[in-house]
């Protein structure tokens, strides 16, 4: 069965964004050469799942084929239907159905890329298999929570934690079953 794993950048006092959604804050640890762990991580997956608000800016700051590079499905959780572009489809049904759905059928792992609303949808249902968050060493204050109160408790295990030059930490978890 596939797995699905979250792969995201929080501050260090758990913001994934700043107000109207601005992930500025993420260029204070760019460094020439350094990706993180993000081409080793997206040779594993076949399918991307992103929230709509998260994908538009994504695309308006970087271009669309970060996410559809013509390898992998991306499926865009929105309210209002849009037509299909390329691999990126604008899904508007059930996300657990299309999760369970997506889980089931043969490929390579998913990648959820946020928002946090999609996060925390997956996380009350018990769907995130992986997490790596990296925590930006920034504290915002304010803006959009990774995690959202209201949740069930999920016990994660540890594999492994990396520090790299910016400050930058990576924390790497499995749900524990």
């Amino acid at each position: 069965m596939r797995k699905i794993s979250l792969f995201i950048a929080m501050s260090l006092d758990g913001y994934i964004a700043q107000p109207n959604d601005d992930l500025s804050f993420l260029k204070l640890v760019e460094k020439e050469g350094e990706d993180y762990g993000y081409a080793e991580f997206t040779s594993q997956i076949d399918t991307i799942i992103i929230g709509r608000r998260t994908y538009d800016y994504v695309v308006n700051e970087i271009g669309a084929s970060h996410y559809d590079n013509g390898e992998r499905d991306v499926y865009v959780i929105t309210r209002t239907e849009r037509p299909q572009v390329g691999r990126t489809i604008f899904y508007t049904g059930n996300l657990t159905e299309l999760v369970e759905r997506l889980k089931s059928e043969n490929g390579k792992n998913i990648y959820c890329d946020g928002g946090a609303e999609i996060i925390n949808e997956l996380l009350k249902q018990d769907l995130i298999d992986k997490f790596v968050i990296s925590v930006v060493p920034v504290l915002l204050g304010d803006g959009t929570r990774l995690f959202n109160d209201r949740r069930p408790e999920q016990v994660l295990e540890f594999i492994t934690v990396k520090t790299f030059e910016t400050g930058l930490v990576q924390f790497h978890y499995k749900r524990k079953k």
